[in-house]
């Protein structure tokens, strides 16, 4: 069973959006069947921000970090990931895996490296279709989260 996060009405501001987008990261999580091992590591997580007593900027952080850890976990493990998940990871991958070869290959083809930017948006493009792909993949096979993460 995976724990719950404290309640803390104290909070207002960025740093109870921040907390509200936990608790329901948490409450879509119990929604999948998760394996009693994940859940554990999940609790662990849980504890921890549990544990902030702070209620302002170093709460906001502890949230995001384990947040974070939270989903790259799941990701990694069961392929469960939130809405967008894919779309927003590639969008950086695709401008540096794709995006500055192209522009390199472009400027040096044409002799002016200013040509570098143009590769960029193309690779930010082609990184935007790999992700929505797998994001689309992992709504079918149902292993997608019903919420989407603001950072």
């Amino acid at each position: 069973m995976i724990l719950e996060p404290n309640q803390r009405p104290e909070l207002s501001g960025k740093t109870k959006d921040s907390y509200n987008q936990f608790e329901r990261l948490i409450l879509e999580i119990r929604k999948k069947n998760v394996p009693e091992k994940i859940e554990l590591i999940i609790n662990k997580h849980i504890t921890q921000l549990n544990s902030v007593t702070d209620s302002d900027k170093t709460l906001r952080t502890q949230i995001r970090k384990e947040q974070s850890k939270i989903v790259g976990m799941l990701a990694q493990k069961l392929k469960i990931v939130p809405i967008n998940y894919y779309r927003k990871t590639w969008f950086v991958l695709g401008m540096t895996t794709f995006g500055l070869p192209i522009g390199a290959a472009l400027g040096l083809s044409l002799g002016n490296m200013a040509f570098l930017g143009i590769g960029l948006p193309v690779g930010m493009s082609i990184g935007l279709g790999i992700g929505a792909s797998m994001d689309k993949k992992a709504f079918e096979e149902g292993r997608q989260l019903d919420i989407e993460l603001k950072m």
